[in-house]
């Protein structure tokens, strides 16, 4: 299992080892400076390789195999699917809570804009290899194949609960388009910058509206999964990792580093097999009613 780093928000820099094939599984994690505990989870149990975003350049000691010779490359999407024909498990990671604009350009249209780019890159179940190399790789792609984490939090169940009923009706629909939810979260910050947000039915929390758009989003990419590449069995799910002990949750949070990771290892690396959970919001590995 090899390990390599991007640097920057949700693209910038990819390290790639120099003799990877298009048959080598690829985990791909964003915000992982943010979320060390379950990125070493991820890295111990998926047998393939991880790339990891994240905002800042940091320093990070993990105990993995050395990732062997490392390049660098500015454009990596392209390379995803010119390198390993693809991406197996994604898990946008990345998320702050600050200022109403940046908040909602990071948590949800930074989620968007990733998925936007990877999830056509997401490999199917099948994978077009000779019979030799299926039964060789089994063991790997048979565990791991197409799998979508978007970690979104249990705020954004409080905060839906506190919108208008006229909202939670949008944000409840089975119907609602990407392009509804898009707009319905620009009106937030307009609002918001308005001071008019109360009166038009939003609750006093951006980071908990950031989040609410996180989950629907999910439930819609879902969906157009489903409908659209339903052979392929990918699951995608939105997840909380509970109040972690972390920079943003502080000391004072009630999960360690490792009790957080849980949900979204257990969502990452659903067997092969599972016919769900898909298109839902799940905490402690259970999925909780939108």
């Amino acid at each position: 299992m090899a390990f390599n780093t991007i640097h920057s928000p949700h693209r910038a820099l990819l390290d790639l080892h120099a003799a990877l094939s298009s048959t080598t599984p690829l985990l791909l994690v964003t915000g992982a400076n943010k979320g060390l505990s379950f990125v070493l989870h991820l890295c111990q149990q998926f047998s393939g390789d991880v790339l990891l975003t994240v905002r800042d350049e940091v320093q990070a000691v993990l105990p993995l195999p050395p990732a062997g010779h490392q390049r660098t490359a500015a454009a990596p999407y392209p390379l995803l699917s010119k390198e390993y024909g693809g991406l197996d498990v994604l898990v946008n990671n990345a998320g702050i809570a600050f200022k109403t604009e940046v908040t909602m350009k990071t948590n949800f249209f930074g989620t968007r804009a990733v998925c936007t780019e990877l999830l056509p890159l997401m490999k199917a179940q099948e994978h077009l290899l000779s019979a030799s190399l299926l039964e060789y790789f089994s063991g790997i792609i048979r565990d791991f194949v197409g799998r979508v984490v978007n970690v979104s939090s249990m705020v954004s169940l409080r905060a839906l609960k506190n919108c208008s009923p006229e909202l939670q009706q949008k944000f409840r629909s089975e119907t609602i388009t990407e392009e509804e939810l898009v707009g319905l979260m620009n009106k937030f910050v307009e609002d918001t910058k308005k001071g008019v947000h109360r009166k038009e039915g939003w609750p006093d929390t951006a980071y908990g509206v950031t989040k609410i758009g996180v989950t629907v989003l999910s439930r819609i990419h879902a969906r157009n999964l489903s409908e659209q590449r339903r052979g392929d069995k990918i699951l995608l799910n939105a997840c909380c990792s509970g109040w972690v002990r972390t920079d943003m949750a502080g000391p004072r949070a009630t999960k360690s580093p490792d009790e957080g990771a849980e949900t979204p290892v257990y969502l990452a690396l659903l067997p092969s097999d599972a016919e769900g959970p898909h298109g839902e919001f799940v905490m402690e590995k259970k999925v909780e009613k939108w």
